[in-house]
């Protein structure tokens, strides 16, 4: 048997605050003893920028040239040279995130996987093993998550915006039969909720002259990275969550209840380098022969037979109740 080495962090969801330390156990199975020059454990975060060619009009050439923003960066010796006896090895070990003796210490955004944007933390041990034998290694990503002085106190009211859709709201081509019979679909969405909470809402259909196909509520990320004197923003598609399913009885009352994912949301951040942005928006399906024959696709490109409305969502983070 090889000897192998892993890391098992103190917490199975992985989640821990800036001025927790971070604590688990290296696991090292070996077949036999083996000779090391010492166990060293480096903790990583860093914020993680990247352009895509042709993104706003940007050249190929600018793909990858955003430098990364350190969060974290510390190492820690957790045992100096020796040995590992044969079978399996438990080592403890603590690293305090953030060093309460550096004042202006990186601020620690929360987790975030985004498309042009990732926020991530990374803890990585390595068995030095000198020149002779390949050094052990490994590595595990933690959740960073606010410190719970720096949250809200709940409850947060979320901010309710009424909004209505109609024929004449809408800023892309329509059907004519749309576009002249008419529709209305009024309700009211949250645009400012927390990531512990849903995002709510309530949607109800007046009036339509195409029965409708579906009706989905879609979050949007929208991301933002300076380049230079540019800024470039992306918006990309995160969850689709499906209200209805067909055509719907009018002037019926839709709930609207969106769970939101935890690794692919955070908090909104407006920064100076980058910004992380949400969006909701409302999108209606209706039935026609034209899109039986173009079945659903790219969901942010608007089409004849669809309307939509979005919003800004702000995101925040508060106590747990």
């Amino acid at each position: 048997m090889s000897t192998k080495i892993d890391l098992s962090l103190s917490r199975p969801n992985r989640i821990y605050r800036p001025s927790e330390p971070l604590e688990g156990k290296i696991l090292v199975k070996s077949a036999s003893s083996i000779s090391h020059y010492g166990i060293r454990m480096a903790i990583n975060g860093s914020v993680n920028l990247q352009v895509r060619g042709g993104s706003a009009g940007v050249i190929e050439s600018f793909y990858g040239v955003v430098k990364p923003i350190t969060i974290l960066s510390r190492t820690l010796e957790i045992r100096p040279s020796g040995k590992i006896v044969s079978g399996t090895t438990e080592i403890p070990f603590s690293i305090t995130l953030r060093n309460p003796k550096e004042d202006n210490s990186e601020r620690f955004y929360e987790t975030f996987h985004g498309t042009n944007i990732s926020i991530q933390y990374l803890a990585t041990v390595d068995i030095m093993r000198g020149y002779l034998h390949k050094s052990l290694s490994a590595t595990v990503e933690f959740i960073v998550e606010s410190d719970k002085a720096d949250l809200l106190n709940p409850p947060i009211s979320p901010e309710m915006v009424i909004f209505y859709i109609t024929q004449d709201t809408q800023r892309h081509p329509i059907l004519p039969e749309l576009k002249s019979g008419g529709f209305r679909i009024t309700g009211r969405i949250s645009t400012q909720c927390s990531m512990l909470e849903p995002l709510s809402g309530e949607l109800t259909v007046e009036a339509s002259v195409l029965p409708i196909c579906s009706i989905d509520i879609h979050l949007l990320r929208v991301e933002s990275v300076l380049l230079g004197e540019k800024i470039i923003t992306e918006t990309s598609l995160i969850q689709t969550t499906q209200i209805a399913d067909g055509d719907v009885c009018r002037n019926m009352t839709l709930p609207i209840y969106v769970v939101l994912p935890r690794l692919l949301t955070c908090p909104t951040v407006l920064a100076g380098p980058f910004s992380i942005e949400f969006k909701v928006a409302i999108v209606i399906f209706f039935q026609s022969e034209l899109s039986r024959l173009h079945p659903k696709s790219d969901p942010l490109t608007p089409r004849l037979w669809m309307a939509m409305e979005t919003l800004p969502l702000e995101l925040v983070r508060a106590r747990e109740r």
